[in-house]
């Protein structure tokens, strides 16, 4: 690891992986619970029923959002292959990415009212809402072009296959942990300790000097020779993973990339739910404000325990051999989503959670580690829009519908300070989700009979 990795791009790689997770968990995380508990806080019945439902709005902000991100990593990974400089790409877009977030809580009912001078409310919670939605697009045009077409494509090419486990095992950590940094500051939002204007305001200029110190840190690698490469031309280049050639003489590649679709299909049904489900089910099932008793402590402890050492057991097998750690990861995710889809209690969930984290974890980690290894040499930029796709698009497209219609289907509502009921997420997503994810094994028994060997680069 050390004779390929120096310091600095170890440092770097951690620092843009945490900054990144940042952002992309204050999109995915707490723009959905910002629209329950900000845009649509205090919202008459007049408003609520002249405008769309609370789930209706995330599910369509996640998949709109999604588009964006497929779109905008095709273009601008192509063009950064294209440019040769990904320094740039990453830089100036985590910069204007902070920037973006930062604007975020600004955005309320009473500032577009005045801004537009509607007085009608449905109006002007919906024309809110869609400013949210518009805005978190620009914000993943942002996040897309600097991490997912750039920052991917640059870790691609400075690493070789015996590096990249460990890599992304490092990266699964500092995602962990990007995570609990935007869980815990975003609690104090969540419950009004701290404003969503700040919070917003604080970790989006934070993200934006990340950006900054980036012009300094990162090293474009040096410049490879690749074949037909002077006279291939943009618009072909972007196109170039649908050519039925290329899939059928990257099959590895593709099979990878459907596994790892079906994993995150049904991630996506309940995750952009989740936060809300906690504060609007979960929560006031297990005691209320007071929930947090000795009992759920130990079981947490035990939880992070158990989280950790099937996490060490299953890298460990996998990296002697991948199948025997990825097909008991497609188990685990599968049976733990079961288990979350039989309680609201909190020991319940803790419970359930430890299979479905770990088993998506580590298959995160090999397959990431696979779509690496398994992309040409010197394509890197080419094949980002091909691993959105799969990653992004279809996932957040069709999960978020799923888990909209699971909650619609099941009708569990609270009463807001108006006395109106709001459909909020319920267990029966997860049901949807365990059944999505059933289907991981199927490219993944085909890929295990191609192999996963590659030659190092």
């Amino acid at each position: 690891m050390k004779a390929k990795l120096t310091k600095l791009n170890w440092f770097t790689i951690c620092l843009f992986s945490f900054m990144g997770g940042i952002a992309w968990n204050i999109e995915n995380m707490y723009f959905n619970t910002f629209l329950y508990n900000s845009v649509y806080a205090n919202a008459s019945e007049a408003a609520m029923a002249g405008s769309m439902a609370p789930t209706t709005a995330i599910s369509r902000m996640v998949a709109l959002s999604a588009v964006a991100a497929v779109l905008t990593t095709f273009v601008m990974g192509t063009l950064s292959d294209k440019m040769k400089n990904r320094k740039l790409f990453i830089s100036v877009g985590y910069l204007l990415w902070g920037l973006v977030t930062a604007l975020f809580g600004f955005i309320t009912r009473e500032n577009v009212a005045s801004l537009f001078n509607i007085t009608d409310e449905a109006r002007i919670l919906t024309t809110t809402v869609w400013i949210v939605i518009v805005m978190d697009i620009i914000m993943t045009f942002m996040g897309s072009t600097s991490n997912d077409a750039a920052f991917n494509a640059w870790l691609t090419d400075i690493t070789t296959p015996k590096v990249r486990p460990a890599m992304e095992t490092a990266l699964t950590f500092v995602g962990f942990l990007s995570v609990v940094t935007v869980m815990g500051v975003g609690s104090l939002a969540q419950t009004g300790t701290v404003s969503y204007q700040n919070f917003f305001l604080v970790l989006g200029l934070i993200v934006a000097l990340c950006g900054a110190a980036g012009l300094l840190l990162i090293k474009n690698p040096p410049q490879r020779a690749v074949e037909n490469e002077a006279s291939s031309s943009y618009w072909s280049d972007l196109f170039y993973g649908f050519r039925p050639s290329v899939i059928r003489d990257n099959s590895r590649l593709y099979l990878t990339l459907l596994a790892v679709g079906f994993m995150s299909v049904a991630y996506q049904v309940f995750f952009p739910y989740l936060l809300v489900y906690l504060q609007y089910v979960v929560i006031p099932d297990s005691g209320g404000e007071n929930f947090i008793t000795t009992s759920v402590i130990i079981t947490a402890v035990i939880v992070i325990i158990a989280m950790v050492a099937g996490m060490v057991l299953l890298l460990k097998v996998s990296a002697k051999n991948k199948a025997a750690g990825l097909i008991p990861s497609a188990v685990l995710m599968t049976a733990g989503l079961f288990i979350l889809s039989t309680t609201t209690n909190i020991h319940g969930v803790l419970i359930g959670v430890v299979p479905t984290l770990l088993g998506n974890l580590v298959m995160g980690i090999q397959f990431n580690a696979a779509i690496k290894d398994f992309i040409p040499e010197g394509k890197a930029g080419l094949f980002q829009g091909i691993r959105m796709i799969f990653t992004v698009l279809i996932p957040m497209v069709l999960g978020p519908y799923l888990g909209d219609l699971a909650c619609r289907n099941s009708a569990v509502t609270y009463l807001n300070e108006y006395g109106v009921e709001t459909i909020v997420p319920s267990k029966s997503m997860f049901v949807y989700a365990a059944v999505v994810s059933v289907l991981v094994i199927v490219p993944l028994l085909f890929l295990i009979k191609k192999g996963f060997e590659v030659e190092e680069k």
